[in-house]
């Protein structure tokens, strides 16, 4: 619930006017909120100038005062970061520390979500990264020969896929440590999950730059997506009830590779009206 001193509140208002749910009205001089329409936004909170809103739905010692010099990003240096990112899959034996997860997983959890529902979730996989490599080699193996062996008109543009599943499969199997084509030896797997694809879309991305800014590396993999698609063992261990919400999965570790400069993209297709 969240709720106004009233011994604090000045009845300036602003709570008010930035209110998304349109639930704050001052009564009798001062905020009131009607809890049943409020979808705990936190608006109130961030902006009362007095701190006389609080909530016991989430910890209150999480909330951080503004400050300039550790709120602020200088745009330019935020651009060149974004610019500089690379797809990371050459990556050291070394175990990413737990703290590090835990910040990228607040990344995720601090980015916004439609009506404030907060309904992105999080599986790290660390202990039983090798049995989720396993599994996915098996699960892009025996989708790679159900393709080749039903191809149609539709599924021709499959085969290249196919094949190289198999082929990676293959050479997984002889010598796994060096020949990881898949999690390439990263010691670390985030599978991102949500009901809501945009919510788990902006959640990952925002991952992915405090990814980069612990200076970790990662890569979306797609790969894994498919394999755990419609896969009970895999489903089961990552502990996912229905496929269709898996919306990422993040490979992560210490990048064993330094980029030294940011590469060119085609001209931003922009339609301005």
């Amino acid at each position: 619930m969240f709720k106004v001193d009233k011994n604090k509140c000045i009845a300036c208002m602003q709570c008010i006017k930035d209110c998304p749910a349109c639930v704050i009205s001052l009564k009798e001089k001062k905020a009131n909120i009607n809890n049943e329409g409020c979808i705990k936004c936190g608006h109130c909170i961030a902006i009362c100038p007095v701190e006389a809103v609080s909530t016991d739905d989430y910890n209150m010692n999480e909330v951080i005062p503004y400050n300039k010099e550790t709120f602020s990003l200088d745009a330019e240096n935020l651009l060149n970061f974004i610019k500089f990112r690379r797809s990371i899959r050459r990556f050291k034996s070394k175990e990413v520390e737990k703290d590090k997860i835990n910040k990228i997983i607040d990344a995720g959890r601090y980015t916004q979500t439609s009506t404030n529902s907060q309904d992105v979730s999080y599986t790290v996989v660390t202990k039983n990264i090798n049995k989720l490599r396993d599994l996915a080699y098996e699960s892009l193996k025996k989708k790679g020969k159900y393709i080749l062996s039903n191809l149609t008109p539709e599924t021709e543009h499959l085969k290249r896929y196919a094949n190289m599943w198999l082929y990676s499969y293959e050479q997984y199997k002889k010598d796994p440590q060096n020949n990881d084509r898949l999690f390439f030896n990263a010691p670390l797997a985030i599978f991102v999950t949500s009901p809501t694809p945009i919510n788990g879309g902006l959640a990952s991305s925002n991952m992915e730059l405090m990814t980069d800014a612990l200076g970790l590396g990662t890569f979306f993999s797609g790969f894994l997506l498919i394999a755990a698609q419609d896969n009970k063992e895999i489903l089961d261990l990552i502990g996912v009830q229905n496929s269709n919400e898996i919306i990422s999965c993040l490979v992560i570790g210490y990048p064993d590779v330094k980029y030294k400069r940011t590469v060119p993209r085609k001209s931003p297709n922009i339609n301005w009206i």
